[in-house]
């Protein structure tokens, strides 16, 4: 009986290891075998996944809802285009350190204001502070091209006189820092600090009463957040060529707010899957019915609410479990 239980405690820690293996190897093959534009397609699912999986950091962790996380996101795109169109740097080296940069400070900034309020009033502030930054990227029209956008952002230069970028290169830098992004996120969610923001979210007055530093907690969580949205951004820019004030806008954040909602925001992975599923159902919606996407978005949200509680990655995980258990039994 000792004996089996080993083994199935085993499997039990083996089994994350290798669904993650396995889905790597997946991710590193699949280039060789679709067409450009699903290359494409993949490229953007990673780079909003990163972008997902930093906003489940404060709301799915942290019990924090923000409308304004794409402020981050957009102001990280703003810097390497501004840096890259208006001074000629294209050093991904200086560009990338520099949108990462930009982007924790907004978070600093807007984290400190936000947090002295909560539950609605912490919604609405983010809210508003999102749109101020979606006004300074529609109205500064000498510096990000107003709400034309910026154009004409190039990929950037890794310093290696051999290397010339093409479609797929680019996928395999962009699979590369989503790997490291999501290492890193799983450590932070799987540590202590990470377990305290789950207690926080659970119940702040009892984590108080035990010692810690809630507000301090949520203030390194928000600003954790906006930096790994920032690598999204300095990422998005060069991908898409532009980069315009939508990017900075409620718009984006309630549809990364989506992502999370639709794969799951109790789960690691689950934001990863929800944006695979909005950006695969919006590109084949936008192949048929462009103008309609809005109407199939609200769709998969009403859904996602009433049948998929907690998200669809909930689901795969119970059936997962039962698998192994039945597994395990045997």
């Amino acid at each position: 009986m000792g004996r089996t239980n080993v083994k199935f405690i085993g499997q039990v820690r083996l089994a994350p290891v290798v669904s993650y293996v396995v889905s790597g190897i997946v991710l590193v093959i699949l280039p060789l075998v679709v067409p450009i534009y699903f290359e494409s397609i993949l490229t953007r699912i990673l780079i909003f996944a990163i972008f997902a999986l930093s906003l489940n950091l404060i709301w799915g962790y942290t019990g924090l809802i923000s409308l304004g996380h794409a402020a981050s996101f957009g102001v990280a795109s703003y810097t390497i285009g501004i840096l890259t169109v208006h001074y000629g740097i294209e050093s991904f080296w200086l560009l990338a350190p520099a949108g990462i940069l930009m982007a924790t400070l907004v978070a600093t900034v807007f984290g400190f204001i936000a947090l002295r309020v909560s539950g609605v009033y912490f919604l609405l502030v983010t809210l508003a502070l999102g749109q101020l930054v979606y006004a300074i990227a529609t109205k500064w029209t000498s510096m990000t091209g107003g709400s034309n956008g910026l154009p004409g952002i190039p990929l950037p230069i890794l310093g290696l006189p051999w290397f010339t970028w093409n479609a797929t290169y680019f996928y395999y830098f962009v699979l590369v820092v989503f790997v490291i992004c999501f290492f890193l996120l799983y450590r932070i969610v799987n540590s202590p600090f990470g377990h305290a923001l789950e207690g926080i979210r659970d119940s702040e007055p009892r984590m108080r009463s035990l010692g810690y530093q809630a507000w301090l907690h949520k203030y390194i969580a928000f600003i954790v957040a906006g930096l790994f949205a920032g690598v999204a951004g300095i990422l998005f820019a060069p991908f898409l060529g532009l980069i315009a004030p939508v990017y900075c806008s409620v718009t984006t954040s309630t549809l990364v707010m989506v992502m999370v909602l639709i794969g799951g925001k109790r789960v690691f992975f689950g934001p990863v899957i929800g944006t695979a599923l909005i950006i695969i159902l919006e590109n084949f919606s936008s192949g048929f019915v462009p103008e309609r996407w809005p109407l199939i978005l609200g769709g998969a949200i009403v859904v996602s609410v009433m049948f998929l509680r907690g998200g669809i990655s909930v689901y795969l995980v119970k059936f997962w479990e039962k698998v192994r258990y039945r597994y395990g039994g045997a």
